[in-house]
């Protein structure tokens, strides 16, 4: 199946996990916060500048350093890096059960994350964490895409080191998505 993408080019579905369902919510959020970005923010991302859903989905795969953002209990942020995946149109990470973070998002699930991998490619997201079990993430899409990154680099020592990890996914519940692309 293919969808239009930008200037009416057509975009395949082969090799992501969204569906046309996922790709339309997707671009529903993209549009909408674009919509609602102050002038300064929308100054600097214009319209050529924006990505589709589909062109984020297409260019965001595989695993993707996040910076995520938690909230401590006195309200200061807190940053710091995360292996962060793309799975049905919303941002995938993991971390330990007692690990800050996640004591953060359990307790306060308000998170931000942005992908930014260069000064040409800009991706963040604002919403809130919804903690899960590693296993049940995206019905279990999360650890495959773990396993699919990782095996070949670290070889099957990965595995089993995941499967006794004490972890929890978090995934984000974007209420606001922006994306910067030098050259669209």
């Amino acid at each position: 199946m293919a969808w239009p993408g930008r200037a009416g080019a057509l975009w395949s579905n082969r090799d992501v996990l969204e569906t046309p369902e996922e790709i339309d919510c997707l671009q529903e959020l993209l549009d909408r916060s674009a919509a609602g970005a102050g002038a300064h923010l929308s100054d600097i991302i214009t319209g050529d500048r924006r990505l589709s859903a589909a062109q984020v989905c297409q260019r965001l795969r595989g695993m993707r350093l996040l910076v995520v953002a938690t909230v401590t209990a006195d309200g200061r942020p807190l940053a710091g890096p995360v292996d962060g995946y793309l799975l049905h149109g919303s941002f995938y990470f993991s971390s330990g059960r007692n690990s800050v973070r996640m004591r953060h998002l359990a307790a306060r699930p308000a998170v931000s994350a942005t992908h930014l991998p260069g000064e040409d490619l800009a991706v963040t997201v604002h919403g809130r964490a919804e903690l899960s079990e590693l296993p049940d993430a995206a019905h279990g899409e999360l650890r495959q895409a773990m396993l699919d990154h990782y095996l070949p680099l670290q070889g099957p020592a990965f595995e089993t080191w995941l499967d006794q990890a004490d972890a929890v996914a978090a995934r984000i519940a974007a209420d606001k998505m922006f994306t910067f692309a030098a050259g669209g």
